[in-house]
């Protein structure tokens, strides 16, 4: 297990290695797109930047400069995203939309939830939904707070002669890399090529082609991995899907099943363990607070959650048909990009929502999307998320930033926002 341990750690760091030299997308393959439309996936530090706001507060839906065929529509606020985003019989998130455009063939088709509308989304997702429920995602539990205490451990060792300690490579990359391993039941003997294909799977922002590449050799993988579970299923997602479901669900669906659990369970929750600690140590009181009291961990968690928004713009929508939504006439064949990160600072939900504030009672916030397209693995993430905020504190209590924020890289384009280092010393 120590072997196995050391390998997937050694993954997360050659992951955090092709982050910094990454640092977004390729912008020379974008340079043809005006700011306005590369504004939403900017941020100010921890904030999304002020144009964000302002094109908010102007106009909830408006229309971006993108010199194609069809409309372009940006949806910023909290309502409008909302109304987009549940609207599954007037929108489509079907792959076949972006066939012939951004360098996709129909051959790239990654499967999965997120590029399929029903009826095929509703009955895949009902393949994986059982597997997300708290009675199975239970049995992860123990295994969640074990691979916290190992990280913890890692980064007490890393930092025990007063050395700084990186919680992006030593914290936030490793836990959800493990879990995400419990929970797909990848075998410990397939275990190096699930690290090396996760790497180039996640390395999306080197342009269109190598993205693809990559999503395409990760099916590749899974669909190996589908085969030897169908020979000998075993007690994680895949085999309990091929025992349940059996011929019912194709290999081809499987592969892109896996692929998407591990797409939107990886990146995400990293990027939230990391940023969610950076928010944490800027404030003393919520330092505190979480080191204190465990009846104050949910509130936390769901405000970091609204605060942070890392998935910054759900999946593009397309338009079937002519409808209104906000006051905003939207043809059929527009393209409609809902920022999540916008909805979840409107003001509308209440004062001072551009502050990190655990005590307020919001709606729900949208960080893992809405309608039939939110994140299957939500429950699941804030497992995580709850396990780990008050295990760090709760460890290192004289923890300290060992950078300037000045000195800290965040991710400067992304889809998903990060930061790409977060030097700590462990005791003050």
């Amino acid at each position: 297990m120590t072997t196995l341990r050391s390998r997937i750690i050694a993954w997360a760091g050659r992951m955090y290695l092709a982050r910094t030299r990454r640092k977004g997308f390729d912008l020379s393959r974008m340079s043809f797109l005006p700011e306005s439309v590369l504004m939403p996936l900017r941020r100010d530090g921890l904030d999304p930047v002020g144009d964000l706001a302002a094109v908010r507060e102007k106009e909830s839906i408006s229309r971006l400069p993108v010199p194609i065929a069809a409309n372009v529509w940006l949806v910023t606020g909290y309502d409008e995203v909302k109304a987009v985003l549940g609207k599954a019989s007037a929108f489509s998130s079907d792959f076949t939309n972006l066939v012939g455009k951004a360098g996709a063939g129909a051959e790239q088709n990654p499967g999965g939830l997120g590029f399929a509308d029903p009826p095929v989304h509703t009955r895949l997702r009902r393949l994986l939904t059982p597997e997300f429920t708290m009675r199975r995602l239970s049995r992860l539990t123990p295994r969640i707070h074990e691979i916290v205490e190992e990280q913890l451990d890692a980064m007490e060792k890393a930092g025990k002669d007063g050395d700084p300690v990186d919680i992006v490579q030593l914290f936030a990359l490793p836990i959800p890399s493990l879990v995400i391993c419990e929970l797909l039941g990848v075998p410990y003997e397939d275990r190096a090529d699930f690290e090396r294909l996760s790497a180039a799977r996640f390395d999306l922002f080197s342009g269109a082609n190598a993205s693809f590449g990559a999503i395409s050799e990760s099916l590749s993988y899974f669909r190996d991995i589908v085969k030897k579970q169908r020979e000998n299923p075993g007690d994680g997602l895949l085999g309990m899907i091929v025992q349940e479901h059996g011929d019912s669900v194709s290999d081809e669906e499987l592969a892109g099943l896996a692929d998407g659990v591990l797409t939107g369970g990886f990146e995400t929750t990293a990027s939230m363990l990391a940023l969610g600690a950076l928010v944490l140590l800027q404030d003393p009181k919520h330092f505190a607070a979480l080191h204190d009291g465990d009846d104050v961990v949910d509130r936390y968690v769901e405000e970091l959650l609204r605060y942070l928004t890392v998935v910054q713009v759900a999946f593009p929508r397309f338009a079937r048909e002519d409808l209104e939504i906000g006051g905003v006439q939207i043809a059929a064949g527009d393209v409609v990009l809902c920022s999540l990160s916008g909805a979840d600072r409107d003001g509308k939900l209440g004062p001072d929502m551009e502050q990190f504030d655990p005590s307020r009672n919001v709606p729900s916030h949208l960080a893992f999307g809405y309608g039939i397209h939110r994140c299957v693995g939500a429950e699941l993430a804030r497992m995580e998320l709850r396990a780990a905020y008050p295990a760090l504190v709760r460890r290192f209590p004289r923890m300290r930033l060992a950078a300037t924020p000045e000195e800290l890289e965040f991710r400067k384009l992304s889809i998903v926002y990060g930061i790409e280092s977060l030097p700590v010393r462990l005791n003050g």
